[in-house]
C-alpha cells in the first residue's frame, strides 16, 4: 500500500512547516489528489490517521479534494478530460493522448493553531 508512505511524507511536510512557522497543532489538512494518481482517498485518510498518532497532526481532519484527469489529444489537438489512463479521446476517439494533469497529490492547505 503506497498510501502509507505518502501519508508519512505528508506528516513530514507538516512537521517541517511547524518548525519553520512555529505552530503547535494541526486542525485540518486538505489534500489535492488527482483522479489518475491511483491514490485511494479512503486509504490515504486511514494511513494519515495512523502515522499522525503522537505527532503535531494527531487528530487532524483530512479533507480530500479530487482533481480531474486532463490530457492533450494529438489527433484533434484539444485539451480533454480523461477518466482513466486507457480511455480514448472523448472528442475524436483517438488514443494518441498525453496526460497533462491529474496524476499528482499535494498538500493544498493546512489549518493550524
Amino acid at each position: 500500500m503506497h498510501e502509507m508512505s505518502l501519508a508519512e511524507g505528508v506528516v513530514q511536510i507538516i512537521e517541517d512547516q511547524a518548525k519553520s512557522q512555529d505552530f503547535e497543532r494541526v486542525i485540518t489538512v486538505w489534500l489535492e489528489i488527482g483522479e489518475l494518481s491511483h491514490v485511494s482517498p479512503e486509504a490515504i485518510t486511514f494511513c494519515f490517521e495512523a502515522v499522525a498518532k503522537g505527532t503535531i497532526a494527531d487528530g487532524a481532519i483530512v479533507e480530500i479534494i479530487r482533481t480531474p484527469g486532463q490530457a492533450w489529444c494529438y489527433d484533434c489537438e484539444a485539451e480533454i478530460q480523461v477518466p482513466s489512463l486507457i480511455d480514448p479521446c472523448p472528442k475524436c476517439g483517438g488514443f494518441k493522448v498525453q496526460v497533462t494533469k491529474g496524476q499528482d497529490m499535494r498538500v493544498r492547505e493546512v489549518e493550524v493553531e
